[in-house]
């Protein structure tokens, strides 16, 4: 029975070249589109599970508020780790990580730059699964300068040479890395990265007992069964034991009071496999990946599968007039409804198995593209699990069902009698579901358009929004301290290349900070105030062309600047300096009896020194003395520079730091990047948009090519009555601007809310512009009237003797 089944349904499919043809085009676009968002979803879920003890590791988490500054950060102090491990029963181990980012790697009169250098204890590969091709997973980073390299490295460094026992001298220490253990490279799906990975103990701040002092990620592996919330519980009084203590060594008050003026520092676990998918905290290696955008490509993967399965089901239920006889023939001869139900969902099935074939095609010629838009690895391995294959046959099947039910319930409840006397007839104007169904289509059509517009507009808006200082003809040399204690000297070579107009060095720059401190101010008690904080030197603000909205800059002429500071306007105003030029911060000292004032001596007008997605907070300047050497060197060139200046700073850079390769970015490129996650999801929005209208265009086009067939011979009657083309054309039109009419009316409210919630996610951000709707409006009537006009155009300009001989 089932073969008989499947026989006829190939002979039906084969009867209906132009309606599989269709069908499959639509189907093969939307299963594609939805298996790669798919890929991509289950990729970004896939982070961190290789680990074998996913389960018991946690990274720990400081939560704290500071003069209404809060702050959620992977960065702990050093001692945390041990005590964790010495007071608490339930933890089994730790692992504390300092990452370093890019740095310089020689071995012999060879130089590589390496962007992910870390230091680590010793016990990370008994809590983390990568596993060593070499060395001895207990003593490959016991003690001071061992290293280990990932495959990938050691192959770029010593090629086939054995790298075990090889000296390496990393960054400026003066002291050769060993080489003691190689490792498979990290995967891809590990919110941590690193090509090698240095011994913790080389730190000098390895063994550091301050407990107020954040900057390493900690790990923490729990015995079996144990509960992470009582050790968040026991973590509350290690914090006070603990910083409470310095806290009343460096503020004079008790960590009560400290918490009494609605400040908050605390410790808590966060697990491992939450790591990636939560950007409320600051990581220090990966940035993590915002899972709202999961829910929007998760839902745009189910609504092109919507708009696919809609498509057969308008284009089966419009040609039924042609199966009417064939549905009429076959019951009279026997045929129970159950058998042509069955039939017609064999067909819809059949489809989407030739559909699926073709979407595979489509997966393995697009993901490279994907892959270069997502900065991912995508794969469709069909044997790398036994539930790959199932799962596409699942698909299939349910693809199948949810498009061809209700037209294999629909067709086989003809009766006979009224079909083969002819009364069966079925058009668009009479066809309620199959409007209903091109209005569900239009409205998500119109709601991607929108909303993708909406994404461009404010993007387009932070990328081209005033920063407060100028990003443009600025480069940035990062690693400062390869220069040691002549920046003065490298800053007037550098100064004298032509094309060259300023240059400045600080700790920090815009889009990289990497100081936020604690003080108090005079006259305030123990009050404290938390602000982002930057060595700055004399050139700094003139370098960035960042003004000063009172006071004045560092002078090299005020021999006091050099402990003096300068704040800016979003830090006068959240605290309420009144008079910040007769104010003075105060830094906190080991010895309260004697603190470290600083005065302020200027206001700076306030500038994006993060993304606009955040307010921007309070920040002080300190002048950068020539001892701290490390940081960003940035470089204004006029607009008359040239490769050759590069060359020239290049040039410079190597004859002050023995041939080190220079590492530079420009600015206004790297400020950029705090939107890569918007403008790929903006980018993906717009390509999906597009297949999705593609699709619905097919089903129009299809939809219109049966409905123009039916009434072929009343296109004849009105010609021969003198209609005009342009009138027989919008008789035909007419019910499509009406449909989609109403699809706007629909989506209009919909994606209003949607880009109102997902703007909220912007400190800064457009207003939702109304020629937005309006364009998404017009846009998908344009693209309907064009999909329609060929079909329609072509039977309106045929002889009305040739029409009315149709039927």
């Amino acid at each position: 029975m089932i073969l008989n089944i499947l026989k006829h349904s190939l002979r039906a499919l084969n009867r209906q070249k132009g309606y599989v043809f269709i069908n499959i085009v639509g189907l093969s676009i939307g299963i594609a589109c939805s298996l790669i968002i798919t890929l991509f979803i289950a990729n970004e879920l896939s982070f961190d599970q290789f680990n074998e003890k996913k389960d018991r590791i946690y990274q720990l988490v400081l939560n704290g508020k500071i003069g209404g500054q809060e702050m959620n950060a992977s960065s702990t102090c050093a001692p945390i780790g041990p005590t964790m491990l010495k007071e608490l029963p339930e933890v089994e181990d730790i692992n504390r990580i300092n990452t370093w980012g890019e740095t310089i790697v020689k071995y012999n009169d060879k130089s590589f730059t390496e962007n992910a250098f870390i230091e680590s204890d010793s016990s990370f590969f008994n809590i983390f699964s990568i596993p060593l091709l070499s060395g001895d997973k207990k003593s490959v980073l016991n003690a001071p300068h061992k290293l280990v390299l990932s495959k990938s490295t050691s192959n770029k460094i010593f090629g086939k040479e054995d790298p075990i026992g090889k000296a390496l001298k990393i960054g400026t220490d003066s002291i050769l890395y060993t080489v003691t253990g190689v490792m498979v490279d990290f995967p891809k799906n590990s919110h941590l990265d690193a090509n090698m990975i240095g011994s913790f103990v080389t730190n000098g701040r390895a063994n550091d007992s301050q407990w107020t002092s954040n900057s390493f990620g900690t790990y923490v592996l729990l015995k079996p069964h144990s509960d992470p919330k009582q050790v968040d519980t026991k973590l509350i009084g290690l914090i006070k034991k603990y910083v409470g203590a310095e806290i009343q060594k460096y503020l004079g008050i008790t960590l009560e009071d400290f918490f009494s003026k609605g400040n908050k520092y605390r410790m808590y676990l966060q697990p491992l496999t939450a790591i990636h998918l939560n950007p409320a905290i600051q990581q220090e290696s990966k940035a993590p990946n915002d899972p709202k955008y999961l829910l929007i490509f998760g839902s745009i993967a189910f609504l092109i599968i919507l708009i696919a399965s809609i498509n057969f089901m308008n284009l089966s239920t419009a040609q039924s007039s042609r199966r009417a006889k064939e549905v009429g023939i076959k019951k009279v001869s026997g045929s129970s409804r159950g058998m042509l139900i069955w039939q017609f969902i064999s067909e819809s099935i059949i489809l989407t198995f030739i559909s699926l074939i073709f979407a595979i095609l489509i997966i393995k010629f697009s993901l490279p593209f994907f892959n270069n838009l997502l900065q991912t690895s995508l794969e469709l391995n069909f044997f790398d699990s036994w539930v790959v294959v199932p799962s596409l046959i699942l698909l299939s099947v349910f693809v199948g069902l949810l498009a061809g039910s209700y037209p294999a319930f629909y067709l086989s409840s003809f009766s006979p009698y009224v079909v083969l006397k002819g009364a069966l007839r079925n058009s668009m104007k009479n066809g309620k579901l199959r409007s209903v169904l091109v209005i569900l289509q239009f409205t998500i059509s119109i709601i991607l358009i929108i909303g993708s517009t909406i994404m461009f507009h404010q993007i387009n808006y932070m990328v081209n929004k005033n920063l407060g200082f100028n990003k443009e003809q600025l480069i940035v040399i990062s690693r400062a301290e390869a220069i040691g204690n002549r920046v003065k000297a490298f800053k007037e070579s550098i100064g004298r290349i032509p094309g060259v107009m300023k240059i400045s060095a600080s700790t920090a720059v815009p889009g990289h900070n990497n100081n936020n401190n604690g003080y108090m101010m005079e006259g305030r008690g123990g009050e404290t105030y938390l602000l982002q904080t930057a060595w700055v030197d004399y050139d700094f603000f003139e370098t960035y062309d960042i003004k000063l909205s009172s006071g004045r800059n560092f002078d090299e002429s005020h021999a006091t600047d050099k402990n003096a500071c300068l704040v800016n306007e979003r830090a006068v105003k959240k605290f309420d300096i009144n008079t910040p030029l007769a104010a003075r911060i105060i830094n906190p000292s080991n010895d309260p009896s004697k603190p470290d004032y600083l005065p302020i001596i200027g206001v700076v007008s306030d500038f994006h020194f993060e993304s606009l997605r955040n307010e921007v907070g309070p920040y002080l300047f300190k002048f950068k003395k020539e001892d701290n050497n490390w940081g960003y060197l940035s470089i204004r060139l006029s607009s008359s520079a040239s490769s050759n200046t590069i060359k020239e700073i290049e040039k410079v850079w190597k004859d002050f730091t023995f041939n080190d390769p220079l590492q530079y970015f420009f600015m206004d490129k790297d400020f950029e990047r705090l939107y890569r996650e918007e403008k790929q999801s903006a980018t993906l929005s717009v390509l999906f948009t597009f297949l999705t209208i593609l699709i619905a265009s097919l089903g129009l086009f299809g939809l219109t090519s049966f409905t123009i067939e039916q009434r072929t011979k009343e296109m004849g009657v009105r010609k021969a009555m003198g209609a005009t083309v342009s009138s027989l054309f919008f008789l035909i039109s007419k019910e499509i601007i009406v449909l989609v009419s109403i699809s706007t009316l629909i989506a209009w409210p919909i994606i209003y809310f949607i880009s109102k919630n997902w703007l909220q996610n912007y400190y800064y951000r457009i207003d939702l512009p109304i020629f937005d709707f309006i364009l998404g409006f017009i846009i998908a009537i344009t693209i309907a009237l064009i999909t329609i006009s060929y079909r329609t155009v072509k039977s309106a300009m045929v002889n009305p003797s040739e029409s009315l001989r149709y039927e």
